[in-house]
C-alpha cells in the first residue's frame, strides 16, 4: 500500500506540531521546515482544521496549534479518513478486470489494507514523535529572528 502525498504531509504537519515548544509555526514556516510547496501545506492544514486537529490563530503571537483531538486521533483511523474509502487496486476503471466478479484477489488486498490501517490504530502523535524523531523534528524549526 502506497500513501498519497497528501497523507504523508498531513502526518508530517501534526507531528511537527506534535513537537512545538516555543512560537506558533505559521503554515510557511512549517511549509519551510518540512521542504514543501506553501500552497500543498496550505491545503493541508486547511484540512486539518476542518477535521478539528489543527488550529489556525491569526494576529500577533498567531500560527498553528495542535489541538487536544490533534494529540489523541488515531494515526490509522486518520490516515484511512485521509485516503479515503477505496480498493488497493481499481478493478472497475476505464477498462474493467475480466475477473472481477469471480477475483478472490481483490478481497486478499481488501484485508491486507485493512491490517495495514489496523497496525496503525493504536499509535497516536506522541508516540510518532518519540526520539530520535521528535528531536529532529525540533532541529528542522526555523530558529527566531533576534529582534
Amino acid at each position: 500500500m502506497r500513501l498519497t502525498r497528501f497523507t504523508d504531509l498531513a502526518l508530517r504537519v501534526l507531528m511537527r506540531l506534535a513537537v512545538e515548544e516555543g512560537d506558533l509555526p505559521t503554515t510557511r514556516e512549517v511549509a519551510s521546515a518540512m521542504d514543501v510547496p506553501y500552497t500543498h501545506t496550505a491545503k493541508v492544514v486547511a484540512k486539518l482544521q476542518h477535521m478539528g486537529l489543527v488550529e489556525a490563530r491569526r494576529g500577533r503571537g498567531g500560527g498553528l496549534v495542535l489541538t487536544g483531538a490533534g494529540r489523541a486521533v488515531s494515526i490509522g483511523g486518520l490516515v484511512r479518513d485521509l485516503e479515503g474509502p477505496g480498493d488497493v487496486v481499481d478493478c472497475e476503471g476505464t477498462t474493467p478486470c475480466p475477473l472481477r466478479s469471480a477475483c478472490r484477489l481483490r478481497g486478499a488486498l481488501r484485508e491486507a489494507q485493512e491490517a495495514f490501517f489496523a497496525s496503525l490504530d493504536p499509535l497516536t502523535l506522541p508516540d510518532l514523535v518519540k526520539a530520535p524523531t521528535g528531536p529532529l523534528l525540533v532541529a528542522l524549526s526555523p530558529t527566531p529572528a533576534a529582534d
